[in-house]
């Protein structure tokens, strides 16, 4: 079985990061979520308090398929910041694991070199921090085993892109449907 990691930090966009852990959970993937410090308890940019199922010191990467990381105003400078989990992020690169990133997290990629000669989008003020990618406005982008997505507004897309990742086109297909997502 497959199993999704989304890593929370203070400042997060809530609503990128719940609404992958939300369509993840009825397609029966596998998920934790994970705060990337000691805490359990970690608050959104726009102040709502959520309990992590975990910390980062307690997951065994081995049996992590896929780190997801949520954008948001602190939230994206603090995952940076998390040593830990950057190691992990060009880890799970150098391997060809999945790697998923939404709004302004997608700059965490480029940062790390990760996106040259890739599709990529991320929200627009942080398009220049794409380096090495051909810059796209599409909802999501899908390039090898990285998946990026540009922001709140796209944050359906982006879980129906992991879940179809993850369990296939025709479960993203039947989540779509049972949850009335009209494109």
């Amino acid at each position: 079985m497959s199993k999704i990691c989304v890593f929370l930090a203070e400042g997060m966009e809530e609503i990128e990061a719940l609404t992958v852990v939300d369509l993840c959970r009825r397609a029966g993937i596998e998920l934790s979520t994970v705060s990337i410090t000691d805490s359990r308890m970690v608050t959104s940019s726009h102040g709502i308090t959520v309990q992590a199922d975990e910390v980062l010191s307690d997951i065994n990467f081995d049996e992590v398929d896929m780190i997801v990381l949520p954008g948001g105003m602190p939230g994206t400078l603090n995952l940076e910041a998390c040593q830990l989990l950057m190691e992990q992020v060009e880890a799970f690169d150098k391997q060809g694991k999945y790697l998923a990133a939404i709004c302004a997290a997608p700059s965490i990629f480029g940062h790390k070199g990760m996106l040259e000669g890739r599709s990529a989008c991320c929200y627009p003020s942080f398009e220049t921090e794409l380096r090495g990618a051909q810059v796209s406005r599409n909802p999501v982008e899908v390039s090898g085993h990285i998946i990026t997505s540009r922001g709140m507004g796209t944050a359906i897309d982006f879980a129906l892109s992991i879940v179809a990742r993850m369990k296939g086109q025709s479960c993203a297909d039947e989540i779509k449907k049972a949850i009335i997502y009209q494109q």
